[in-house]
């Protein structure tokens, strides 16, 4: 049987895996389910269509699920979908989706919200994400696997952050970040090849090696983009890696200002 102080909230129609342990002052309504293994700590609020998985960390004043921040929103039941074996730090807050959005926001395994972070509505969040104190998620952004986004950091929405990238502190990033890369606050483009993200999401040397010569050859050659997987693979430097990051680069350059997830919107001229 779940483990909840007397001082908690529980609604009856909630789904609390037996071994959940709920602390002080927290409130969890209706429609939430939670995973075995779960620890919620104090004065937390979850809410909404709300799902969580296995073994997950949720520490005081959290909030998850709550209405998204959007003017479109009129109440639907839309959802917000937890992984397993995340940590979600003080202050941290998640929004559901609209329906204008796809009705769901996601977050996968493994992932680390430090301090005030947000994930705001329709957002899509893979696995070992890491966002620092008061990183910023804006509606409909994309973070795909291994990802790190850095202290004070701000994402517009609809952007894609690319797997094993890394956002600097106080960046703002309005466009799509490649994967493997790192953006710096006042660049507009790639400063470097983020090196240790690639050591610890597996990839080999030989990955690492490519993508750095992918990465010359985007920004720091005066080639087109046409030639360079010619350039690539006639120096045997076409590698899975290489081939995902000039891919991801070239679905960028389809959308409005280098964020292809504009291409899907539903709603021109809707608020995010």
């Amino acid at each position: 049987m779940p483990k909840v102080d007397a001082t908690a909230k529980v609604h009856p129609d909630a789904e609390l895996a037996d071994d959940v342990v709920v602390g002080p002052f927290t409130v969890i309504d209706e429609f939430v389910r939670v995973g075995a293994g779960t620890v919620i700590g104090s004065h937390c609020v979850l809410t909404g269509h709300t799902e969580l998985g296995r073994n997950n960390r949720v520490l005081n004043h959290v909030s998850l699920g709550t209405p998204p921040q959007d003017l479109s929103y009129r109440g639907e039941p839309t959802r917000l979908l937890i992984g397993d074996s995340n940590t979600f730090r003080e202050f941290v807050t998640v929004n559901t989706g609209t329906v204008k959005g796809g009705a769901i926001t996601t977050i996968g395994n493994q992932c680390l919200f430090m301090a005030c972070s947000h994930v705001a509505h329709d957002c899509c969040v893979g696995d070992r994400v890491i966002m620092a104190n008061c990183a910023l998620l804006a509606g409909h952004v994309k973070v795909e696997n291994g990802c790190v986004l850095s202290g004070l950091t701000a994402v517009h929405h609809f952007v894609t952050l690319g797997a094993a990238s890394m956002i600097g502190g106080l960046t703002g990033a309005t466009k799509d970040v490649p994967p493997f890369m790192m953006m710096l606050v006042d660049h507009h483009a790639p400063r470097a090849v983020n090196v240790v993200g690639m050591k610890r999401n597996g990839y080999s040397d030989v990955e690492i090696e490519s993508v750095q010569r992918a990465f010359r050859l985007l920004y720091r050659s005066k080639h087109s983009r046409a030639e360079i997987p010619k350039i690539l693979e006639d120096n045997g430097m076409m590698t899975r890696a290489t081939r995902s990051l000039l891919d991801f680069v070239a679905r960028s350059e389809l959308g409005k200002l280098g964020r292809y997830l504009e291409c899907t919107r539903q709603e021109r001229g809707g608020r995010a």
